[in-house]
Order: structure tokens, then sequence, then C-alpha cells
């Protein structure tokens, strides 16, 4: 495992699916963790707010480093889905999904990487998609919310190299989350009937775990990925978008 003993690291959606095993794992390796989401989390701190508040974003990054002592990662994880033709979408679906999927991780890495660059460096991580690299059907406010992260990620991985600021992002498929179940349920879908009818239609046999997601993270955020800046990894178990 990746070493990251003294490191200071903020997550948001730290009280999720991916969130939840992130913390796990980063404090694991010795890191210390602010995590940020509505409900209390499993870091060693938590700043609890909603990341649609532009105010509270812009103060995210300082008030985690003042509650750590530093600021060496972030984690940019909460996103929302919002499913459906864009015919059926509505201007709230528009404006909370990229509140949280774009404006969030803006607003977060522009007030961190000062922070970091200050320090000597540091490491961002976005979780962008698969579907934001390949869109698919039926998605286009997510497909575009995750396709201008994986954008930004490309963008600030050149900008910021110099300053041994190294933001990449891990781009899942379909992970086996709380959420991903809820909009099942939500659809009249039995849960596990598609989680299987999923698992099947995955080369490797299954759909991610949060845990395989949250290892990709830990590898980013650590110095084992010391050269890669901009990097797009996709973690889909060989599934193509579809």
């Amino acid at each position: 495992m990746a070493d990251l003993t003294g490191k200071r690291a903020l997550v948001t959606g730290a009280a999720g699916g991916i969130g939840g095993a992130v913390v796990a794992r980063l404090r694991d390796a010795g890191a210390i963790v602010t995590g940020t989401d509505r409900a209390k989390t499993a870091g060693d701190h938590t700043i609890s707010g909603d990341l649609t508040d532009p105010v509270f974003c812009d103060s995210l990054p300082e008030r985690a480093h003042a509650a750590m002592g530093g600021l060496d990662i972030l984690i940019n994880n909460a996103g929302i889905i919002t499913r459906g033709k864009i015919t059926d979408a509505t201007d709230d679906d528009f404006a909370r999904s990229m509140a949280i999927n774009v404006e969030a991780p803006f607003r977060l890495c522009r007030t961190a990487i000062p922070i970091m660059a200050e320090a000597g460096g540091g490491a961002i991580v976005n979780v962008a998609s698969c579907w934001g690299v390949h869109p698919g059907p039926n998605h286009p406010i997510y497909v575009m919310s995750k396709a201008a992260i994986a954008s930004l990620t490309q963008c600030l991985g050149i900008d910021h190299a110099h300053q041994n600021i190294r933001v990449n992002a891990v781009c899942p498929n379909e992970v086996n989350t709380p959420m991903l179940r809820t909009g099942f349920a939500t659809r009249g879908i039995d849960p596990v009937t598609a989680i299987n009818s999923l698992n099947a239609s995955v080369p490797l046999g299954r759909i991610a775990e949060p845990k395989d997601i949250a290892d990709v993270i830990l590898f980013l955020a650590s110095d084992q990925a010391r050269y890669l800046c901009g990097a797009l990894i996709e973690a889909n178990g060989g599934k193509s978008v579809q």
C-alpha cells in the first residue's frame, strides 16, 4: 500500500460509498483526513455542508487546512447522476448537477491550488466517469458534467505541474454503491436483479466495488503516481459504455 504518513487530505462526498472507502484507504495509508458531506463522516475531521453553496465551497480548503495543519491532497469525489433524455430534463436538474459535479470541484481546486503551491506541491484527484470520456445514451446532463471534469483535469494537470501539483482523475463505470442501488429502486427496478445483470455485462465478471475505485484514487494521490499529470484512468473492468 502507498505510504501517505503525515499527509493531509480533504475528501468530498465522504459519507457515500466511494467516499467512505476513500477515507478508509487514506487513513490506512497514514494520512490525516477531513471528510465533507451533509452527514458526519469517518474522517479525522468532519466539515458538514452543502456543495451547492459557493461560499461553503470557497472556504472549505482553508477550513480543512486549519483543521489539519496543512493540505496536501484534495479528492473531488462528490457527485450526482441525473438520468433521462434532455427533453425530460428540468432547469433544476441541470443547475443541481452542474453545481455539485462541476462548480464545486472548480471552486475547490481554485482555492486549494494556491495553498498547495505555497507548501511546495500536492495532489488533486477528481472522480470523473467513463461516461464523460465515452458518452452513452439518455444521460445528457450527467455526461456533460463528467466531460467537464475530465477536461478540467487535463487542463489543470498541464497548468500546475510546474508547481509540483499533480492533477489526475479516475473514470469509473458502474460502481456498487447505495446511490446506484437507490437509483434502480426509484425507477421501480429490483436492485439485486439489476446489479446481477450489470455484473454479467462486465468482462471481469462484476461491476466495481467502492474499494476498487478507492485504490485507484489512493494510487493517484500517492508518490507512486509521481509522473502522472492530467491522466484519466478508466476503471471499468473491461466494459465499454453502453
